[in-house]
């Protein structure tokens, strides 16, 4: 129990002082925003990028880590659509969301910090591959659909817009491309890679708070209930058993995936919904309590996955 508080106190405390800082406005109001780009395009990507190179591809490629991931999100993905369809009788672009907020977890904000907390800068690679793998499959199904229901001729366009512009992508994937290159950066840009990246940790857990202070939680509690269960208790479950039963990963990354399932919803899931102006504040709602819920569901995967 010990070992499990050390490694979620910091993270959590990290965000909780964002939390309190958004209440009281100590950066003022409309602090949230600045900030989180700072950490989506100037203290995350370095981060990705530096453990990436040092990492390399071929330890990045572990295809019984990834199927077990993903595996477990398609699981969760097709219970969530079945529920938001027959449940909830969403359609269209609203199921599309619904199954998004459902499976798509904060394993860059909140994910990349925990694992360097609990194993190490190296023990953060799971989380980057889960990064990655979500970002292109995920936030690029989902803009496709929507493109596709909404603007059908402008749909690929779009969608390789979309993906361009989205530094946590990008990063690791220039990451991989040094390592198997072998052409390191200049000492002087190594020295700026790692000044910046050593801020994402501490910045990007503040930012959650910072961002979870003002959210409003509005009507539809059923549905925010239904969400949290499925990212935080049906995705975890179905991984480990695909983890364990089907797919059999080397230990330290079955666990990881595990984990990774059990992260809340990720912010991304509200900056989607609200560009394309439906289902942002269901989004809202389950980013905050599913964050709010994850700090007891996550010490019980701990503790089931043997953390002490």
């Amino acid at each position: 129990m010990n070992a499990i508080a050390a490694i979620l106190f910091p993270v959590f405390g990290v965000i909780l002082c964002g939390f309190a800082a958004g209440r009281f406005t100590a950066l003022g109001r409309g602090g949230a925003e600045p900030l989180n780009k700072f950490v989506y395009y100037f203290a995350l990507p370095p981060l990705l990028f530096r453990l990436t190179a040092q990492a390399g591809l071929n330890e990045m490629l572990n295809w019984p880590f990834l199927f077990a991931y993903l595996g477990g999100v398609l699981v969760t993905l097709l219970v969530a659509l079945a529920g938001g369809y027959l449940i909830f009788g969403h359609r269209a672009l609203t199921l599309s969301f619904h199954g998004f907020a459902a499976v798509f977890g904060n394993t860059a904000y909140m994910g990349v910090p925990l694992f360097i907390a609990a194993f190490g800068p190296r023990g953060a690679l799971p989380a980057i591959v889960a990064t990655v793998a979500s970002n292109l499959l995920l936030v690029g199904g989902v803009v496709a659909a929507a493109e596709l229901q909404l603007a059908p001729a402008r749909a690929l366009r779009n969608l390789s817009f979309a993906l361009v512009r989205n530094p946590l992508l990008i990063a690791p994937l220039v990451g991989i491309l040094v390592s198997s290159t072998g052409v390191a950066p200049p000492k002087p840009l190594a020295a700026l890679i790692d000044l910046m990246a050593a801020a994402a940790v501490p910045t990007a857990l503040f930012a959650i708070g910072l961002s979870l202070a003002n959210q409003p939680l509005t009507e539809g509690a059923g549905e925010i209930g239904w969400l949290c269960a499925l990212k935080l208790l049906v995705q975890p479950a179905a991984t480990w058993i695909l983890a364990t039963a089907v797919f059999a990963p080397d230990p330290l990354w079955a666990e990881a995936a595990v984990l990774l399932a059990g992260m809340p919803v990720g912010a991304l899931v509200f900056v989607i919904t609200r560009q394309y102006g439906t289902y942002y504040q269901r989004a809202s709602a389950s980013i905050v309590v599913s964050t709010l819920l994850s700090m007891l569901t996550l010490a019980a995967l701990l503790a089931l996955l043997g953390v002490r």
